[in-house]
């Protein structure tokens, strides 16, 4: 969001590419260091931008973190979206495919970090409405993805189960959630394993 001005902005106008470095910088570290150790400071140090910058796009350190959070998940969006409705595998055949490419990136950064958006819901989420309610859109819109291939699986006959496609999407996302936690506690991809071996084996059958 730009600064509301009375009259023709002075100096040099901001750089379209600025408010994107700026959202890239807070992604990486609220990430690696978390949203409350990551100070205003730091965010336009990693951007290479003064910090008056800041100002001209973001409100605040909240609507920055509001705006990190879509800019996150949008980016990644079309990539979960080519995975989950790749025409080419079967649904339960693509839901394996995605969650092991996300348990290898896990094993690739040798168990850190986990999600952004389950970190972002531990660390924020009970102090600031504004980012909750964007954790909980982006929440939604990862589950119907999970949905629909699981209603595909059903339409199909290569799942049967009484329970509701969105009730099964909803508890694979908040398992797989859980799963980074315990991860992250143990540098081990034993909790993330597990995860497929239930869902796996014993859910989505």
């Amino acid at each position: 969001m730009e600064a509301q001005s009375t009259g023709a902005r002075r100096g040099p106008k901001p750089k379209p590419d600025v408010r994107d470095n700026l959202l890239r910088a807070g992604v990486e570290l609220f990430h690696a260091r978390g949203y409350t150790a990551t100070g205003i400071k730091d965010i336009v140090a990693a951007a290479h931008v003064p910090k008056g910058s800041f100002y001209n796009y973001f409100d605040n350190k909240e609507t920055f973190g509001t705006e990190v959070i879509d800019f996150f998940f949008e980016r990644r969006l079309p990539k979960i979206q080519a995975l989950l409705s790749n025409p080419d595998a079967p649904p339960l055949e693509r839901l394996r495919h995605y969650f092991e490419l996300r348990i290898d990136g896990s094993r690739a950064s040798g168990y850190v970090r986990g999600c952004l958006l389950g970190n972002f819901s531990l660390e924020v989420a009970d102090q600031s409405p504004l980012m909750r309610e964007r954790l909980a859109v982006h929440f939604r819109t990862w589950s119907q993805l999970l949905e629909t291939c699981i209603e595909e699986a059903l339409r199909t006959s290569a799942l049967t189960t009484p329970l509701p496609p969105s009730v099964l999407a909803r508890f694979i996302l908040n398992s797989w959630e859980g799963a980074l936690l315990r991860m992250r506690a143990e540098k081990s991809d034993g909790p993330l394993n597990e995860f497929m071996t239930v869902v796996f084996g014993t859910v989505l059958v």
